[in-house]
């Protein structure tokens, strides 16, 4: 086998490859003596069939056959032989096939970037740190109770935050777009269930009262036949209610699962469950502080092929949402917003690995176990879902690429300039929940 390698730019390269056809002929012609065993051809009894009827009969499929497999093992031969880590499957044009003259072809293809690390100490990084204070504890408890809220209803006007029921029919001339009259639909004033301005008309009113009113969509409303079209609304107000929020006391600490202790003990059990979500919170901060530094320090070449991949691959929950909802999906501009992501999850993959083989790192086993155990935490069985995880070795690979990110995080803190930064905990659990409903 002769191969030649040809830089066509920084990445990519065109390999040529030539296989003698005496190979190719021996790959036939033991090819062909197994397939004499098998065939049956009338006139013949199995495994009696000329090999001169055989390859008549075969030859040509056969010969095909070969020439597939010999691309495809010779081509990663080949690689191996020169010393080159593809990119991405390699696109194949063959040259000479022809019985009698061997096999050429040209695989073009590209290879992972060579470079070097930027030392970790020359990073910048920044270690978030919080804390859950009285305050961020009281402000809990009010949510909870916010939760655990029953209605009651009243005879006077309705106000913001009271839940009123309404019947209601909308029109756009004499068209009625809610098909119809609504009823019974609840609406708490004040939490903006409705278009803008229709909760506002609705405060003062009290029940058995009657209003019409105009109001215009906004214009980017997701029904575009109703998007910036002023409306004429009818309601008839059937009830008033007003929220009734239960008393912090031993009841409501028991039906938050808190049997003994009372308040104190409820307190206390809200308070855990508050720090257990700050740590991780603290964490995932500091964690995007590391791989900030790691992308901005280190400006590597990306093959386009594991870009194309990435973006499949980010691609994919949007296609099946707007399959789901049967809409139409614009992939090219979609793609075009989500370059930047794919490129910097590409380039941090490739600057993660430099850094675990640089720094001779493995999976922290205990790490592994303590991970998966948190993450059963969540489950009414925890022991069936750890072993639900090391039942099968792709899931537990997953989990193992968590903590070895974990641990190049844990070595950059150790080595690069690292500067403490507090933040309060309100902040930063907004900052979580906004970062998760963005990338939902």
């Amino acid at each position: 086998m002769q191969v030649s390698v040809e830089t066509t730019s920084e990445l990519s390269r065109k390999m040529t490859v030539q296989v003698p056809e005496e190979k190719i002929q021996e790959k036939i012609a033991s090819r062909l003596r197994s397939l004499a065993n098998e065939v049956k051809i009338d006139g013949f009894r199995p495994g009696k069939v000329p090999q001169g009827l055989v390859k008549k009969r075969y030859g040509q499929q056969v010969r095909e056959e070969v020439l597939s497999d010999l691309i495809q093992s010779s081509f990663y031969e080949a690689v191996r032989e020169e010393k080159l880590k593809p990119a991405g499957m390699p696109q194949i044009t063959a040259r000479r096939v022809d019985e009698g003259n061997g096999l050429e072809y040209e695989a073009s293809f590209e290879v992972m970037p060579e470079f070097v690390l930027m030392p970790l100490e020359t990073l910048e990084v920044r270690r978030f740190v919080s804390e859950v204070n009285e305050q961020d504890l009281d402000a809990m408890i009010e949510r909870l109770r916010e939760q655990r809220k029953t209605w009651q209803e009243v005879g006077r006007a309705a106000a913001v935050g009271d839940r009123v029921t309404i019947s209601f029919e909308g029109k756009i001339g004499e068209e009625s777009f809610t098909d119809g009259k609504v009823e019974n639909l609840a609406v708490v004033l004040g939490a903006n269930q409705m278009i803008p301005g229709f909760e506002d008309k609705l405060a003062g009113a009290t029940a058995g009262s009657t209003l019409d009113f105009e109001l215009s969509f906004p214009a980017d409303y997701p029904n575009q036949k109703l998007a910036g079209n002023a409306a004429q609304f009818a309601v008839e107000m059937l009830k008033v209610e007003e929220g009734v929020l239960p008393e912090v006391d031993a009841e409501f600490a028991k039906s938050y699962g808190i049997e003994d202790g009372g308040v104190e003990a409820f307190r206390n059990d809200i308070r855990a469950n508050m720090e257990r979500e700050m740590k991780r919170a603290l964490q995932t901060r500091t964690k995007t502080s590391v791989m900030d530094a790691l992308f901005t320090k280190n400006t590597i070449a990306l093959p386009n092929a594991l870009i194309q991949d990435e973006l499949e691959h980010l691609l994919t929950p949007y296609r099946e949402a707007a399959q789901k909802r049967r809409q139409n999906l614009d992939q090219a501009k979609l793609k075009e917003q989500l370059e930047p992501l794919a490129r910097r999850r590409v380039a941090l993959a490739l600057i993660l690995g430099k850094v675990i083989e640089t720094n001779n790192l493995v999976a922290d086993q205990k790490r592994v176990r303590s991970t998966i155990e948190d993450l059963a935490m969540s489950y009414e069985n925890t022991e069936e879902v750890v072993r639900w995880y090391y039942a099968e070795r792709e899931r537990l690979r997953e989990v193992e690429n968590v903590v070895m990110e974990d641990q190049v995080v844990d070595l950059v803190l150790e080595k690069a300039k690292a500067t403490e930064e507090k933040v309060a905990f309100q902040e930063l659990m907004q900052q979580a929940t906004g970062s998760s409903s963005q990338a939902a």
